[in-house]
């Protein structure tokens, strides 16, 4: 049975992209629903592919014009499968089917050391794209589409406060300047299998990506992983091979605490459209909160 999304929205596009017939298109299963799209599983000839389309309210926090030069900056670099379709007016994409695919366990380090070698071998390659990725811009974009609402917690306005205070002072420790993927989540590395049968890992879901200091990568990955410090610390170490220092360990810090903000507004943003996380916004808040309790050293406070 097809869905509603699926026959309205993704038909049309499978028709175009792939020149096919509608009878040729099996559809087989809505995949797991994600937290900005729903993605759906079909088959045309034989061969399987996933249709990504844009959930409630995306067009609203989504340039899909700067997925698409995303895409062309990172086309044939081995650090995902090249689109077979992608489109910046609908926001719809299609891509191969992966077999084998399992996503990242963030609680086994092995799936850890391996996530961090490609996430520092793409910071690596240095890649440029015209847009940023501004996180205290995104923070502002979401709380203003609140449309006046107020934040569903009581201390919103000291807690925010409190993180843009300390901007000036990170905005001033050295950082690098790269294309980063902003969504580096442990479900958006996934692992699958090769040609010749061995396990490959690439990244998917870059339509957040932008220019930023790619430290923000890692910190968005203990978010979502629901680490405590002992583990964003054990995440810092694999991804440097080692202890990085103080002061790009407090700027990781700070950036959990950013970023925990930031998608609390979004889910308070998407709350307003119906769209239900359970507790994962307040998970962010809460990680909004504990992680600038981190940042009393003296020393990264007078560092600049």
């Amino acid at each position: 049975m097809k869905s509603k999304d699926f026959y309205e929205k993704g038909m049309p596009v499978i028709l175009e992209a792939l020149h096919c017939k509608e009878e040729e298109v099996t559809y087989i299963a809505a995949l797991k629903k994600g937290m900005t799209n729903r993605s759906h599983l079909f088959l045309v000839r034989g061969k399987k592919y996933i249709l990504r389309i844009p959930g409630e309210g995306t067009d609203q926090l989504i340039d899909r014009k700067n997925e698409v030069d995303v895409f062309q900056a990172i086309s044939g670099r081995g650090l995902c499968d090249d689109p077979v379709y992608v489109n910046a007016e609908n926001g719809c994409k299609i891509t191969a089917f992966l077999e084998g695919v399992r996503s990242c366990d963030p609680n086994d380090v092995q799936d850890l050391k391996r996530c961090m070698e490609k996430l520092r071998a793409f910071h690596h390659m240095n890649l440029k794209v015209s847009h940023t990725f501004d996180v205290f811009g995104q923070i502002e974009f979401y709380e203003a589409l609140w449309g006046g609402k107020p934040s569903a917690y009581p201390d919103y306005e000291e807690t925010k406060k409190a993180i843009f205070d300390k901007r000036k002072i990170v905005d001033k420790l050295p950082k690098e300047w790269c294309l980063a993927h902003i969504d580096a989540v442990c479900d958006n590395f996934l692992f699958y299998k090769g040609e010749d049968g061995r396990e490959e890992l690439q990244l998917t879901d870059w339509e957040y990506a932008g220019m930023q200091d790619p430290h923000l990568d890692l910190a968005m990955f203990a978010l979502y992983s629901n680490y405590d410090k002992s583990q964003t610390d054990r995440l810092i170490d694999l991804y440097f091979k080692g202890d990085p220092g103080w002061q790009i360990r407090s700027k990781i810090y700070y950036y959990v605490a950013a970023c925990g903000l930031l998608w609390s507004n979004w889910t308070e943003y998407k709350e307003t459209l119906g769209v239900e996380f359970g507790d994962y916004g307040p998970r962010q808040y809460a990680y909004a909160k504990e992680f600038m309790t981190y940042l009393s050293d003296k020393a990264f406070l007078e560092s600049a």
